[in-house]
């Protein structure tokens, strides 16, 4: 019998909030990377201002190209969308929720990355095939830690929903099975590094060949079609900040205004925490990326394991 599907009107609110503020973490990122370098740094709502500037101008489309390589950008945006309207934010279910919407939010991330993957190919550059092949490289122990992870978590709070799953997430659960949660929260933190191209996985203001993973895909992107990409990765990085503010912001009790707020605040001071990670070490080598990965992979075993011992 098919799961039965709910839905939360009371969350578009919380999703319209996503919708205006992702485009602020690169801004916050950014910020705090320039504090680190003593420099001023460019505006926080700089994001807003490049992507006005994007949907104003034309996009140039080249002729070896088919109809696969328009439908990449729209396809990766729509992928984000969907599962920012799967994720809960401070404890709150999100617009849709059912039993088993895990996998579906963990296929919506892999459905993204294939469209964007798929749109670099069509394009019949080598160089953007090299791109492509590394992303998916690392996408598949990143997708393997973030479906053990939230599998650990499935198993710590006994459903496969992904809005009972973080709102079952209190002090009464951290205090219960603390390290387990830690572990899985250490392996999502990773996957968000990696799922969002930042350092130490991708530099995503690199410009050297040999090291472009996620921008050298989309180089042959402009006008709206590389806006679509730009506000897709920061619907994305709401998302998965949101998810994992939810595990670290165990705060369920009282008005629902204040766990949005608490969980908002999470999602800030993730971005701000990737700031510091950015300054504070280098690009690791690609070599060394598939490790890390694996690293978090392990992490989301240990802590499944762990549950199920």
């Amino acid at each position: 019998m098919p799961a039965a599907t709910f839905i939360h009107w009371d969350a578009l609110g919380r999703i319209a909030a996503g919708l205006v503020l992702c485009p602020l973490l690169f801004g916050v990122i950014n910020r705090v990377k320039a504090k680190f370098a003593g420099r001023t740094g460019q505006p926080l709502l700089q994001s807003y201002f490049d992507l006005a500037r994007l949907l104003k101008k034309g996009a140039v489309i080249s002729h070896t190209t088919t109809w696969v390589f328009p439908l990449g950008p729209m396809l990766g945006l729509a992928c984000a969308l969907c599962a920012l309207c799967l994720a809960p934010l401070g404890g709150l279910p999100g617009l849709f929720s059912f039993e088993g919407d895990v996998f579906l939010f963990a296929g919506l991330m892999s459905l993204g990355r294939f469209a964007t993957a798929a749109a670099a190919l069509d394009t019949g550059s080598s160089f953007e095939g090299m791109g492509a092949s590394r992303e998916m490289q690392f996408a598949v122990p990143a997708e393997l830690a973030q479906i053990l992870g939230l599998a650990a978590l499935a198993q710590a709070t006994d459903t496969y929903s992904l809005a009972e799953m973080l709102a079952r997430i209190d002090m009464l659960r951290w205090d219960a099975a603390g390290p387990v949660l830690a572990l899985t929260a250490s392996a999502l933190f990773l996957v968000l590094l990696a799922e969002t191209c930042r350092i130490p996985v991708d530099d995503p203001n690199t410009h050297l060949e040999l090291t472009m993973v996620h921008e050298v895909m989309v180089l042959d992107h402009s006008g709206p079609d590389f806006a679509f990409i730009l506000y897709g990765q920061g619907v994305k990085m709401w998302t998965l900040c949101a998810l994992l503010a939810g595990v670290l912001v165990p705060l369920r009790s009282g008005p629902d205004l204040a766990a949005v707020g608490a969980g908002v605040a999470g999602i800030f001071a993730l971005a701000l925490v990737m700031g510091v990670v950015e300054s504070s070490m280098a690009r690791l080598r690609l070599l060394m990326v598939p490790r890390l990965l694996v690293g978090a992979t392990a992490l989301s075993g240990l802590a499944l394991i762990l549950l199920l011992r």
